[in-house]
C-alpha cells in the first residue's frame, strides 16, 4: 500500500505543504511524493492513496496541477473506484474554488475523502505578495504533516 503526494508550486508554498505531509507519512509506509510535472497515470494506478497539494490561482486550481488531472483523468478512469485521497491547497484568500475543483475530479474517479481539505491562507493580496516566495507557519505545516501520517497510517493498517 503506497500512498502518492501529488503538488504543483510557484512560489514554495504549496512545495512546503507537500513535504511536511510526506515527512509525516514516510514514517508510516511507503510515499512517493512527485511534482504534478512528473506524475503520470502509471503513478496514479500504482498507488493506493493520494494527497493532491497545490495553490489557488484566481479563485481556481494552479493550471499545472489542472493539467496533470487532464493528463491521467481517462487513462486511470473507473480503476480508481474506492481509493482514498485528501487535499491542500495553499491561498491568498478563501481556497474554496480550487478545493471543488479537486473534489469534483476526485467524484469523478470515485476516490474516497478522508479528511476536508487543508486550506492555508496566506493573505496575499497584492501583486508583490502573491508573487513572493511564501513560508508556511509552523501550526499549518503541522497539520500537514499530521493528514501524511494518518493517511500513510491508515493505508498501513489496511483501514482504507
Amino acid at each position: 500500500m503506497s500512498l502518492l503526494i501529488v503538488w504543483h508550486s510557484r512560489t514554495g508554498g504549496s512545495r512546503q505543504m507537500a513535504q511536511a505531509a510526506y515527512d509525516g507519512a514516510s514514517s508510516e509506509g511507503p510515499v512517493v511524493m512527485l511534482s504534478a510535472e512528473e506524475a503520470g497515470p502509471e503513478d496514479v494506478l500504482a498507488a493506493s492513496g493520494y494527497i493532491f497539494c497545490a495553490p489557488e490561482n484566481l479563485a481556481s486550481l494552479s493550471g499545472m496541477m489542472k493539467e496533470f488531472f487532464d493528463r491521467c483523468y481517462y487513462p486511470v478512469l473507473g480503476k480508481l473506484n474506492g481509493r482514498p485521497y485528501a487535499q491542500m491547497i495553499c491561498a491568498g484568500s478563501d481556497g474554496e474554488g480550487a478545493a471543488r475543483q479537486v473534489a469534483r475530479i476526485a467524484k469523478g474517479w470515485r476516490l474516497r475523502e478522508v479528511q476536508p481539505p487543508i486550506i492555508v491562507n496566506t493573505s496575499s493580496q497584492s501583486p508583490e505578495a502573491i508573487l513572493a516566495l511564501k513560508t508556511i507557519e509552523t501550526d499549518d505545516l503541522t497539520r500537514c504533516a499530521e493528514l501524511g501520517a494518518a493517511l500513510g497510517a491508515g493505508l498501513a493498517l489496511g483501514m482504507f
